[in-house]
C-alpha cells in the first residue's frame, strides 16, 4: 500500500515513515516545508501526484500556551486544515489516519480515558484539536482517529519544540535549575512504538476511534527523575505544583488514555517507560534532522 505521511519532519511523522519502509510499504513523507496543509489546492495536488491509499496526518500546531494568544491560528492548523485533508481524501478514495490528543479531556475523571468518554477540552489548543476530530468524522468515512498523549521520540532532538526528555537533558548538561510540577500527571508515549501500533491499526483494524497512550501514569516531576536516572545524569531539579507554576493554558491534570480497545484487537501493549527511555537515549545519538541525508 502506498502511504503519504504529512508532518513527516516531526517526532511521530519521522517514525511513521521509517516503520512504513521497514514493513515494505511505499511511502512519501512531506514536512511543513514541502506541503502547506492549510492550502486546499496544495493538498489536492499532493494526493493527485502521489496517489496514496493511506494518508497519515501527523502535522499539528502543538504550542499549548501560545494557542491562548493565537487561537485562530491553532484552529486553522488543527481544525480547518483537517477538514481540507479529509475532503481531499474522501474525493480521492484514500483512507485517512489523523492524530488527536488527551487535551480534548479536562483531566477530572481520575481514571484512564476510554474512547467512550465525552471530550471537554479545557484550552484553546484542546478545542482546536477537538475541532479537527469533528471535521474528520464529518467529512470522511474511511477514518482512523487516534488520540495520543505526551509523545517523545528521537527526532525531538532536532525539532523546533523538542520534547520533555530533551529539555531535562539540556538542563542537566547546563547544570541549570529546573522546577517541575508533581501534581500533574502524564502518560509519556514513545514515538517508535506508537508508530508501529498505528501501522498495525491500518493493516489489521476496522475504522474508528482509538486511544494509544504510554500505558503508565506518572507525575511530570517523577518523569524528569526517571529521565535522569536512565541517562545516568544528575541535575538540580525540584518539585513544584500548578499553583506555583502557572501557565497561560489550562491543562488536564490527569489524562491517561486507556489502551484497552487497541489491545483487545491483539496489538502489543506499549513498552514500559523505562525500556522506552533506554532505547530513546541510544537512538537520539544517531537521528538526523528531517531532510538531511
Amino acid at each position: 500500500m502506498r502511504a503519504l505521511v504529512l508532518g513527516a519532519g516531526g517526532q511521530l511523522g519521522t517514525e511513521l515513515v521509517a516503520e512504513m519502509r521497514r514493513r515494505g510499504h511505499s511511502v512519501v513523507g512531506l514536512g511543513r516545508q514541502e506541503l502547506d496543509i492549510t492550502s486546499q489546492d496544495a493538498v489536492e495536488q499532493a494526493l493527485a501526484k502521489h496517489s496514496p491509499g493511506w494518508v497519515i496526518n501527523s502535522a499539528a500546531y502543538n504550542q499549548v500556551d501560545l494557542a491562548e494568544k493565537e487561537p485562530l491560528f491553532a484552529l486553522k492548523i488543527n481544525g480547518l486544515a483537517v477538514r481540507t485533508i479529509a475532503v481531499a481524501c474522501q474525493a480521492a478514495g484514500a483512507t485517512l489516519m489523523h492524530f488527536s490528543t488527551d487535551h480534548v479531556f479536562d483531566g477530572e475523571k481520575g481514571t484512564p480515558y476510554s474512547e467512550e468518554d465525552l471530550p471537554n477540552p479545557p484550552s484553546a489548543y484542546g478545542i482546536s484539536k477537538r475541532a479537527g476530530e469533528l471535521y474528520a468524522l464529518a467529512y470522511i468515512k474511511e477514518l482512523f482517529l487516534v488520540r495520543v498523549a505526551g509523545v517523545f521520540g528521537p527526532a525531538g532532538r532536532h525539532t523546533n519544540r523538542g520534547n520533555f526528555p530533551e529539555l531535562v537533558l539540556k538542563k542537566a548538561a547546563e547544570k541549570s535549575p529546573l522546577n517541575v510540577v508533581d501534581d500533574f500527571f502524564a502518560s509519556p508515549t514513545y514515538a517508535p512504538a506508537l508508530a508501529a501500533r498505528c501501522i498495525d491499526l491500518l493493516e489489521k483494524a476496522p475504522f474508528g476511534l482509538y486511544h494509544i497512550g504510554g500505558g503508565m501514569t506518572i507525575s511530570w516531576y517523577d518523569y524528569a527523575l526517571k529521565i535522569l536516572e536512565v541517562a545516568g545524569l544528575d541535575a538540580p531539579i525540584s518539585p513544584t505544583n500548578h499553583r506555583e507554576f502557572r501557565t497561560p493554558a489550562r491543562r488536564p491534570r490527569r489524562s491517561p488514555l486507556s489502551n484497552a480497545k487497541m489491545e483487545s484487537l491483539g496489538l502489543a501493549p506499549m513498552p514500559p517507560l523505562e525500556d522506552a527511555l533506554r532505547e530513546y537515549m541510544e537512538l537520539r545519538k544517531h537521528v538526523r534532522p528531517h531532510g538531511m541525508k
